[in-house]
Formats: C-alpha cells, structure tokens, sequence
C-alpha cells in the first residue's frame, strides 16, 4: 500500500467508531462516482477493526451495504434523468451513436441482471453500469436487485476477510489489493471487446 494510505488507516485506529463507519460509507458510495478511490481497502481495514472489536461487523456491513447500493443508484438516476440528453448532444452523439446506444439499450434489457451483477464485481465497470441501466431506461426492480446482491456478496466477503484478518493483515491486505489489481486486468480485456464493438459498429454504419 502506499504511504498516504498507509498513515490514512492508522488514523482510523484513533477515531470513535462512528468516524470509523463514516469513512467507511463515504468510501462504499464514492467508489461509483471516483472510481479510483481505494474502496476495497479501506472497507477491509473496517473489517479488521471489527475483528479487533472496535466496530461492529454487522454495522459496518449495513453501512457499507446500503452506501454502496445507494450511491450506484445516485448514478442509476442521473443516467435515466440526464442520459438521453447527454446522448442527444454533440459530445454524447460522439461517443455513441443513435444506433449504437439503442443496440446497447436493447442489450441491457435483454441482459440487464447478468450485466450488472457480473459488472459490480469489476473496478472500471462499477460506475458504468448502473449509469447505462438508468440511459437505458431499465426499471428500477432489474436494477437494484442485481445492485445489492452483488454489493452484498463483495463487501460481504471483504469484510469478513478483514474480520478474521488478525496478525495476517498485511497479507490478506496484499492479497486484495493483488485481486483488485487482476480484476482491473481483466476490466480491461472487456473494455477492448467493447472498444472493438464500437469501432466495429460505427465503421459499419459509417459505409452503410
């Protein structure tokens, strides 16, 4: 871990516990707007300081549960508000074409549970795709339903690591981060697919 987030935990073993599970939901919402910020780790730190017993496990999941679901469908409504304006505009219509967003809209509610859950679990698609679910209009049950099993089953996991952690922290801690790292990699394998799609799409309709 770096330096700054080496001393910004440390600084988490000296605050009360409702600081503790502040940090902790500001963490879990922020992660779908900011998505570089490390939210992995610091929800993992509130798992080990629940195995230390300075928080409550169950608390902490609650909170960092309800965050999380919260602030992706913050995203969720602001693309189902904004996003067709957004897509009707000079930049939007670049990035996507009409046809193109409407196979991707046609795609999500075809697709939309399997997307979404499978897509929370990966770093650069956790903002994504709640955002296109609310462009795509997908109603708000086959949004939040794959939303919170997918929160609950990560951060559920997360946490219980940093719970049983113990004199192994800095390992488990390696070893998340280690995942994060192969998760973005393959984040990044389906960015190219979906690079080639538009590529693919836009050249197509382009010479139609």
């Amino acid at each position: 871990m770096t330096g700054w987030l080496d001393a910004f935990l440390q600084r988490l073993l000296e605050v009360p516990a409702a600081w503790v599970h502040l940090t902790l939901a500001l963490a879990a919402a922020l992660e779908n707007l900011v998505p570089p910020i490390p939210a992995d780790v610091v929800i993992l730190f509130g798992g080990f300081l629940a195995g230390q017993g300075s928080i409550s496990l169950w608390v902490a999941f609650m909170v960092v549960w309800i965050s999380n679901v919260g602030g992706a469908l913050l995203v969720y409504l602001l693309g189902r508000v904004y996003g067709a304006r957004f897509f009707s505009g000079r930049l939007g219509s670049f990035i996507l074409k009409p046809q193109q967003l409407t196979t991707l809209n046609g795609f999500y509610h075809r697709y939309g549970f399997t997307v979404i859950f499978v897509g929370r679990f990966f770093p650069m698609f956790r903002a994504m795709v709640p955002a296109f679910a609310g462009v795509a209009r997908l109603d708000l049950v086959r949004t939040i339903v794959p939303l919170a099993l997918a929160s609950g089953l990560w951060y559920g996991t997360v946490l219980y690591l940093g719970a049983v952690a113990g004199q192994n922290w800095e390992q488990i801690a390696a070893a998340v981060a280690s995942a994060g790292w192969w998760l973005y990699l393959v984040a990044l394998v389906g960015v190219l697919v979906l690079g080639g799609w538009w590529w693919r799409s836009r050249h197509g309709e382009e010479n139609a």
